[in-house]
């Protein structure tokens, strides 16, 4: 495909995600499956098109004084592309192209309008009804925190040391360039792409194949490690989903103990077992629901991880169409959500041992709020330093999360260079 064609094939999808509300991800599956010639590259330059305009689609339809979607393509393909100018109006003039470029476009895309004046919801691409909470969270940093969560994200891997090392990791992942990550110990980092490339695809190399290195979120593998679950405990993972922090613990505990992996849906849970058999995490048991099957456990067990439902904010770089399709609504949702489920799980928490609490969210309604509510309702419980645990984990001269408490924690792109992701501990009076 020419330059034109991929430009009108980006507007083609994403006009389906938005006028249609279909996933991002399936709205470019569907449309790779209707457009066989289009190859790899093709693919992949269109994806960049589609997520770079759903991640800035507030600002850049400020900058371009448009925001049909025609525009955000157009300015996507400049302001977050790096696209010549001169180029894109050659581009668009093509046999596939999506027409003759405007002067007031033109105008546009050589000299984006200021963000003088502009609504800090709008520089910091949160959606309108979004933005109190978010700047309620983050103050004066909102609009730089917003701007963090809308850029590409890079590609972490976690060295599996039931296997392998850090040292061995990044040795096997030469080919792609790896960096170490900055603050876990055991990640290693390939830089998101520019322009039209592409992030690899490692599913297929020998070191995954074999279980030496994991896809994992540098910001998972950090709150991985807090929980730092010991050989011979017993942890149950309540909200394993995938059971990517489920192989991250089963590792710190070097297969000694059991960590026990539920989800109240199966079907992303079972995709574990086979996960597990790679990673040789032999002290992983997966419990698929219903939660009857848990009864053994009920008071038993050491720490009781909890991955919550939330709202997925902390993810919206990766994520981007998620952020749009976000309302009040499901916030309240995964609110009731939270309570339900921090109301089950304390159940299964020995006299003495730990509730972990974390969520993929940077909103505090459903990060510190949840605590908090949880704590007035059960008196048994006391909220413990997260950030005491983060220095000692990793010590003073790491970037620090965000804690509106002292106590709880949150990782964020602009903080911690992760995704967003909240983390509390609350110890079960002895």
């Amino acid at each position: 495909m020419r330059l034109g064609g991929r430009l009108s094939a980006a507007i083609e999808v994403l006009t389906d995600i938005l006028e249609r509300r279909t996933p991002a991800t399936l709205a470019l599956r569907d449309w790779g499956k209707a457009n066989r010639y289009a190859g790899s590259k093709d693919r992949s330059a269109v994806g960049n098109l589609v997520f770079d305009a759903l991640r800035h689609r507030s600002s850049t339809g400020w900058k371009m004084d448009d925001d049909s979607i025609r525009a955000l393509v157009l300015g996507s393909a400049v302001y977050d592309g790096d696209m010549d100018v001169e180029a894109l109006l050659n581009a668009a003039e093509e046999t596939h192209g999506p027409g003759a470029i405007t002067d007031n476009e033109r105008e546009r895309l050589a000299n984006p309008r200021s963000f003088d004046g502009a609504p800090g919801w709008i520089a910091a691409d949160i959606p309108e009804w979004c933005w109190p909470a978010f700047e309620n969270n983050f103050g004066d940093e909102a609009v730089v925190e917003g701007q963090a969560l809308s850029l590409r994200p890079p590609l972490d891997l976690r060295a599996n040391t039931l296997k392998s090392g850090l040292a061995n990791a990044l040795t096997a992942m030469a080919e792609h360039n790896p960096v170490a990550c900055d603050t876990s110990p055991i990640g290693l980092r390939i830089p998101p792409p520019t322009g039209a490339g592409r992030l690899p695809n490692l599913q297929a190399t020998p070191a995954y194949l074999m279980g030496e290195i994991e896809i994992q979120d540098e910001g998972s593998q950090i709150v991985s490690l807090l929980i730092d679950a010991q050989p011979g405990e017993q942890v149950l993972d309540f909200c394993a989903g995938g059971g990517g922090k489920t192989l991250a613990m089963a590792a710190t505990m070097k297969n000694a103990g059991t960590v026990h992996a539920y989800d109240i849906d199966g079907r992303r849970l079972a995709p574990l077992i086979p996960r597990a058999h790679r990673a040789g995490a032999t002290n992983v048991e997966v419990h698929m629901p219903p939660a009857d099957g848990l009864k053994a456990l009920i008071g038993k067990m050491d720490r009781v991880v909890i991955d919550a439902p939330c709202t997925g904010t902390g993810t919206w770089r990766r994520k981007p169409d998620a952020k749009w399709r976000l309302s009040l609504d499901q916030l309240q949702i995964r609110m009731k959500e939270q309570a339900q489920v921090l109301e089950q799980a304390k159940e299964y928490v020995r006299a003495g041992g730990l509730i972990f609490y974390i969520t993929c969210s940077v909103i505090a309604e459903e990060n510190e709020n949840s605590v908090y509510n949880f704590l007035e309702a059960n008196p048994d419980f006391t909220l413990l330093s997260a950030g005491e645990v983060y220095e000692d984990t990793y010590g003073t001269d790491k970037s620090k999360p965000w804690s509106e408490d002292g106590l709880t924690v949150t990782l964020t792109p602009a903080s911690t260079n992760t995704d967003g992701f909240f983390f509390a501990v609350m110890e079960k009076a002895a």
